[in-house]
């Protein structure tokens, strides 16, 4: 996952300089209580507690916490190359 990130932050920066004035950004969400996690059965809301429990956020993100980040970005035209992590802070812990 942190090379993943790694590259995505690094081809987002390069995005936007060779394509500038348009502008690249990316929403890179940690995890979000989207249906994604159904198929864990009687795990996922113990898997979902303990991702809320260790994260700054104490909580699990929702679609509309992406969607709102999405607005924020499209919204602003003076955020460009920029990688917004929607994850409650979880790549921190």
């Amino acid at each position: 996952m942190a090379t993943a990130n790694g590259a995505l932050v690094l081809l987002v920066q390069a995005l936007a300089v060779e394509v500038a004035p348009l502008r690249v950004n990316a929403v890179s969400p940690g995890i979000v209580d989207s249906g994604a996690w159904d198929g864990l059965g009687d795990g996922e809301q113990e898997f979902l507690r303990s991702v809320a429990r260790n994260n700054p956020a104490r909580r699990v993100g929702t679609p509309d916490d992406l969607v709102k980040a999405v607005l924020f970005a499209i919204d602003t035209p003076y955020v460009t190359g920029t990688v917004l992590h929607v994850d409650g802070g979880g790549r921190l812990a």
